[in-house]
């Protein structure tokens, strides 16, 4: 019995299933990576969001976040890794990111 654990272990880490895929993982770290999901600012599935309305100037103004669904995994990735004026830092590491890509690539699946 002692022995039944440890193997069941190392069988785990070495398994080539996970219990989520990645798209599922990308999923949850879009709708909440760090706090504040990109969901809120670019949308369900990266088409964009409005943000806020205001007036400038008796100007009625919108900020939205911009559409992510066309982005290449290298700009993705840039994007997140660089600060920005508006969106929040999020510290991903690259699996993150990968994960977050190919959830904003995945065809019809939820």
């Amino acid at each position: 019995m002692k022995y039944i654990l440890p193997l069941f272990l190392i069988s785990a880490l070495f398994a080539d299933e996970s219990f989520i895929t990645e798209g599922e993982y990308g999923q949850m770290l879009y709708n909440n990576p760090r706090g504040i999901g990109c969901i809120h600012c670019h949308g369900k599935r990266g088409e964009g969001a409005l943000i806020a309305k205001y007036k400038e100037d008796a100007e009625e103004m919108e900020l939205r976040g911009p559409d992510i669904r066309k982005v290449s995994l290298a700009k993705l990735k840039r994007s997140l890794l660089k600060r920005h004026r508006i969106m929040p830092t999020y510290f991903l590491t690259e699996s993150e990111i990968r994960a977050i890509f190919h959830y904003l690539h995945m065809e019809g699946e939820e």
